[in-house]
């Protein structure tokens, strides 16, 4: 009798294709005090973490510059809502992503911007299913040290997810909605439901049913996986040379699920935070933002992940702000043509994301972190995006500024013009330094970024 196989309906069966809880990692503070150093890190011994926000369709660029130098610098009208955090900011002038211009690729640049934000690749202009772009540095960094935490990445989306289908002038859809990419031909996908993403970090139910679920769920899976090893040597008996090779990609597949297990199991019950579980997307999009920045906040502050990115909203988004006095499509606002009125309009939805970036950095500052300093001090985080005037679909001198000391290693309070265009790629080269990634090269870099720190 020939035996047929499916890999996916085959666990599925089984029951082992199920999400795993979630557990908090509970730092030693005897080695953090000691000062306890390795990748992923601080000085001190505390985490050091990365996050990367973006924010679509340019700037008004009047309104976003900058003048000065160094410590003795101005902020433009744009940085308002978070300029009482200038002492955290180091703002960039003259990074591009050269890949994400039209070269002989043609039309394409809202996902060309999000396609190189992270990767500082090209992407292949396809709308079919051979996309191709790069590893993104949030992978970079999740690969050298996710195993220290319950998920090695965390991506987050206040938008719908797609993964193909066509998006802009012939990209895939997939390069337009997908920041975060585990390989050239795989992105990460994103969660944008809240509810989702608090129950991927601390389980699904109230407290007490959580805490309560933990072993049972713990014990069913750990039995589920003993069984399917064992039957698994009973068939791979009875089996041919071709079905053998498909049945140990079964049990790789198990082994992947029981690693999973083993590292959750070491982590422990996770701490359950002091908030309602969210429902489902809020209709105020401010609201939907800010409950999914507290998502990546308690991420942080829970030690679950010590990377992430989040795409508030796509390049070239669409959404209007009626609620600022913006009734027009942000995308279509940021075609201005130098219309006065346009551009107003442009500086007002800025000033809104504004807002949104000095809400997360406050959370960031408020909470204290293991050693003493405050999470935003132990953090990197990008904030920007792919385009510079959108009316130009401009690719250089992006509005990009690093927040955080990176638990020490980050210069702050600082604006730096690096006085000709530069890779954003060098930034990540340097980030990635900090995280024990000695690479030569990200993406299309030239050097490392020695102005951070």
């Amino acid at each position: 009798m020939k035996a047929s196989f499916n890999r996916r309906a085959f666990l599925k069966g089984l029951g082992v294709g199920i999400a795993l809880p979630s557990f908090e990692t509970f730092l030693d503070l005897a080695s953090v005090r000691a000062g306890a150093s390795g990748p992923g890190r601080t000085a001190t011994g505390a985490p050091l973490r990365a996050a990367f926000l973006y924010k679509p369709n340019g700037m008004n660029m009047d309104k976003w510059a900058v003048t000065g130098a160094g410590k003795d610098f101005q902020l433009g009208a744009t940085h308002e809502p978070y300029a009482k955090f200038r002492d955290h900011l180091h703002v960039f002038g003259q990074l591009a992503h050269q890949n994400g211009t039209a070269g002989q690729d043609g039309g394409g640049d809202h996902a060309r911007a999000s396609a190189t934000f992270l990767t500082g690749m090209r992407p292949r202009k396809t709308a079919g299913a051979d996309i191709k772009l790069g590893i993104s540095v949030d992978q970079m960094i999740a690969n050298a040290i996710g195993d220290q935490t319950r998920f090695p990445s965390l991506e987050l989306s206040c938008e719908g997810v797609r993964k193909s289908g066509v998006c802009d002038s012939g990209y895939s859809c997939a390069y337009q909605f997908n920041l975060s990419w585990r390989s050239d031909t795989t992105p990460m996908t994103p969660e944008s439901n809240p509810r989702q993403v608090f129950e991927r970090l601390f389980g699904s139910g109230e407290k007490a049913e959580r805490e309560k679920s933990f072993a049972l769920r713990n014990q069913r899976q750990r039995s589920i996986l003993d069984f399917v090893l064992e039957d698994a040597k009973t068939l791979n008996r009875q089996l041919g040379r071709n079905d053998q090779a498909k049945l140990d990609e079964y049990i790789t597949g198990v082994r992947e699920i029981e690693q999973r297990l083993e590292r959750a199991e070491k982590f422990g019950l996770p701490k359950s935070p002091d908030m309602e579980i969210p429902g489902g997307a809020p209709s105020n999009f401010q609201e939907y933002l800010h409950i999914m920045m507290d998502m990546l906040v308690l991420a942080f502050e829970t030690d679950s992940t010590r990377v992430a990115s989040f795409i508030l909203a796509h390049d070239g988004s669409n959404r209007s702000f009626a609620e600022i006095g913006v009734s027009e499509g942000h995308h279509s606002i940021s075609h201005h043509q130098n219309n006065p009125e346009l551009l107003d309009k442009l500086a007002k939805i800025d000033l809104f994301y504004s807002r949104q970036f000095a809400y997360f950095l406050e959370q960031l500052q408020s909470r204290k972190d293991v050693d003493g300093n405050t999470l935003l001090h132990n953090s990197m985080i990008i904030w920007g995006g792919g385009l510079a005037d959108p009316n130009a679909h401009r690719h250089t001198n992006l509005p990009i500024i690093l927040a955080g000391q990176g638990g020490g290693t980050v210069k702050s309070g600082l604006y730096t013009d690096l006085g000709s265009q530069t890779p954003m790629s060098n930034l990540y080269l340097s980030m990635l330094d900090r995280f024990g990634v000695k690479e030569e090269r990200f993406g299309d870099s030239t050097a490392r970024l020695s102005q951070i720190g």
